[in-house]
C-alpha cells in the first residue's frame, strides 16, 4: 500500500500528526503502533494508573543497563505500547516548561520558529482549558485540561506546610510564573483521562484516508538511495510493507533513535559491531540522552486517610456510574517548583509531586500501613547518557545507558541533596504535626551530606521523562534539523521528544504534543503560528 504518510508510533506525538494531517481528505495517512488500543478501563480511570504500572501489555517497562552511580542498580523506564502512547499510563500533568526552555531551543538549533513567543500558539491551539481562554491558555483545542474532581486532604496539608516553609501559592504553573506551590492541572475531560488517543485520534480514526493498525512493530526503514521510501512491519506474525511520500517517526525517545540505528542511520562504528549496514553515519542517534532523576521522601500516617487502603469495587463503580470521587484522582494531585540555592539563570530547577500514598520503587514495593510521599526531582541535569544496540533484531530491547550523576563536577548529586533537604523541611512543618508518624525514609541524619547522598544512590529512580536523542540543530552532533528532517536523507522526520535539544522545565508531555503540533503545519507546509 502507497500512502502520502506512514507515521511510526501512535503515542503523544502520533496521535497528533494523524488527526492534523488527515485533516486534509486528499491526504491518505497510515499510524502504525507496536501496542493495542487503549480499551482497558483503567487506562481511562486516572487513578487506575497503579494497576497498568508493570502490564506488559500497555507498557514496554524497560530497564537501564546497570547505573554506576546509583549502585549498579537497573532503573525501571515505564514507556507506554498502547494508542495514546506514554499520555495513556501517565500521571496527567499538565506542564509546558517556560519561555527560557524554548528561547533556549530557538538558540541552539539557530531557528527563531522554536522561540517562546512562536510556540505558545501551539500549546493554545492544542488546549481546551476548563478555565477558559487567555493570552497565555486556550479553550478550543481538542486536549482536555482541567482541574482535579477530588483531592485528598493530604494534599491540602501539604500546601500548608509549604507555604509554612516560606514558599509561595501559585495557582497556574503555566500562567505568567511557574515558582511556588500548587494543584495540577490534568489532561483530563469529564474526570476521565484525556490522552492524546482519547483527544486527537477518537473522531479522527473514522476518517476514510486515515488507517490505524494496532499491534504493528515496525522492523525498519526503507530507502531508494537517500530517500526514505517507507518501511517493513510485523503486524500480527505477517511481516508487511508500506510506502510512503513520508515517513514520520513518532516512538519517543526510545524506539525512534532505535528504529534510526536498526535502518543504517546513527553511530558507523556501532553499525558495524551489529553487523548493520551503514546507510547514513549520524553519530547523534542516539546520544544526548536526558532524563529527571527523582528522590523520594516517605513517611507513616497517623489517620486512615490515605490512598494506601481503599476499596477498589466501591472506587471503580463511583468513577463509572458518577465520574466523581477517588477513581478521578490523578493520585500526584499538587506539587510545585523551586529554584535551588544552584540556580544558574531565572528558571526553576527543582520539581516537587507530593502523593498520599507510599511510593517505594514507583509503587511496585508495598508497604504495610498508611503514608504519603513526596517526589523531589532535578529539572537540568548536566549528566548526559546514550542509547546502544543490544543485536541487530528489532525485537531486542535497546541499552539504556542513562548515566546518572555522571556530570564531572557533581552538579547533579548536589541537587538531589538540596532536593531531599527540601522535602525534609516541608515535611517537617506544623500542617503535618497531626498526620506525621515514623519516618520511613530518608531515615538518616539530614544534616550529614555523605548520608544524604548514600540515600540519594541506593534510591534515586526516573520520574519518566527521557528525552534528547535524536535532538535538533545545525551542529555535527544533531540527528535532525529545525524542521526535524533527518539530516542527510530525504522523505524523513523524526517528530516526539528524541527531538528536544534540552529538557523542559517540568513535565514533557505537553511540550511534546506542541512538536507534533508545530511538526504539522511544516510538513503541511503551513505559516507557522506566531504570537
Amino acid at each position: 500500500m502507497t500512502y502520502d504518510h506512514v507515521i511510526v508510533g501512535a503515542g503523544s506525538a502520533g496521535c497528533v500528526l494523524a488527526d492534523r494531517l488527515s485533516a486534509n481528505p486528499a491526504t491518505r495517512v497510515l499510524l502504525l503502533e507496536a501496542g493495542g488500543r487503549d480499551w482497558h478501563p483503567f487506562i481511562h480511570m486516572p487513578a487506575g494508573i497503579g494497576k497498568l504500572a508493570s502490564n506488559p501489555r500497555h507498557n514496554w517497562n524497560y530497564t537501564t543497563e546497570p547505573q554506576a552511580n546509583l549502585e549498579g542498580r537497573r532503573l525501571w523506564w515505564p514507556r507506554g505500547k498502547v494508542l495514546g502512547g506514554s499520555s495513556s499510563i501517565n500521571a496527567m500533568c499538565y506542564i509546558r516548561g517556560v519561555r527560557g526552555d524554548y528561547d533556549d531551543w530557538a538558540r541552539r538549533t539557530g531557528d527563531p520558529r522554536w522561540a517562546w513567543d512562536n510556540v505558545l500558539g501551539y500549546f493554545r491551539r492544542s488546549e481546551a482549558n476548563a478555565r477558559g481562554a487567555d493570552a497565555l491558555h486556550g479553550a478550543d483545542g481538542p486536549l482536555s485540561v482541567s482541574d482535579l474532581r477530588h483531592r485528598n486532604p493530604l494534599s491540602q496539608v501539604f500546601l500548608d506546610a509549604a507555604s509554612a516553609a516560606g514558599f509561595p501559592r501559585n495557582p497556574d504553573f503555566n500562567g505568567a510564573a511557574q515558582e511556588g506551590f500548587g494543584f495540577y492541572q490534568v489532561t483530563q475531560r469529564n474526570g476521565a483521562r484525556c490522552s492524546t488517543a482519547a483527544s486527537f485520534l477518537r473522531e479522527a480514526r473514522g476518517r476514510p484516508n486515515l488507517t490505524v493498525r494496532t499491534h504493528a512493530t515496525v522492523q525498519q526503514l526503507l530507502f531508494s538511495g537517500a530517500r526514505a521510501i517507507g518501511v517493513d512491519y510485523r503486524h500480527h506474525g505477517r511481516l508487511k510493507r508500506a510506502e510512503a511520500g513520508e515517513v514520520l517517526l513518532a516512538g519517543g525517545a526510545l524506539n525512534s533513535p532505535q528504529l534510526l540505528m536498526l535502518s543504517g542511520i546513527g553511530p558507523a562504528d556501532h553499525l558495524r559491531e551489529q553487523g548493520i549496514g551503514v546507510r547514513h553515519a549520524l553519530a547523534g542517534v542516539g546520544s544526548n540522552l536526558q532524563d529527571h532523576l527523582d528522590i523520594c521522601s516517605l513517611t507513616h500516617c497517623n489517620e486512615a486517610i490515605t490512598y494506601d487502603k481503599v476499596n477498589d469495587v466501591a472506587v471503580a463503580l463511583e468513577f463509572l456510574f458518577k465520574r466523581s470521587g477517588i477513581g478521578t484522582s490523578n493520585i500526584a494531585e499538587c506539587g510545585g517548583f523551586l529554584r535551588s540555592r544552584h540556580a544558574e539563570d531565572e528558571r526553576c530547577d527543582l520539581q516537587f509531586h507530593f502523593v498520599p500514598a507510599m511510593l517505594d520503587d514507583h509503587g511496585r514495593n508495598k508497604l504495610e500501613g498508611h503514608g504519603y510521599t513526596l517526589h523531589a526531582c532535578m529539572l537540568r541535569p548536566k549528566s548526559r547518557g546514550s542509547l546502544r544496540l543490544k543485536s541487530n533484531d528489532p525485537q531486542q530491547p535497546i541499552a539504556i545507558h542513562a548515566n546518572y550523576l555522571s556530570d564531572v563536577d557533581g552538579y547533579d548529586l548536589k541537587m538531589l541533596v538540596e532536593a531531599t533537604r527540601l522535602s525534609h523541611a516541608i515535611f517537617a512543618q506544623a500542617p503535618f504535626d497531626r498526620y506525621r508518624g515514623a519516618t520511613i525514609f530518608p531515615d538518616i541524619d539530614i544534616a550529614d551530606d555523605r548520608a544524604v547522598e548514600a540515600f540519594i544512590r541506593h534510591k534515586a529512580e526516573t520520574v519518566y521523562h527521557p528525552v534528547g536523542t535524536c535532538r535538533m540543530g545545525n551542529d555535527d552532533g544533531a540527528v535532525v534539523d529545525s524542521e526535524l528532517r533527518v539530516h542527510g536523507i530525504t522523505g524523513l522526520r523524526v517528530v516526539d521528544a528524541s527531538v528536544m535539544p534540552d529538557l523542559p522545565t517540568g513535565n514533557t508531555n505537553a511540550p511534546t504534543i506542541m512538536i507534533a503540533e508545530r511538526a504539522s503545519d511544516l510538513i503541511l507546509g503551513r505559516n507557522p503560528l506566531q504570537r
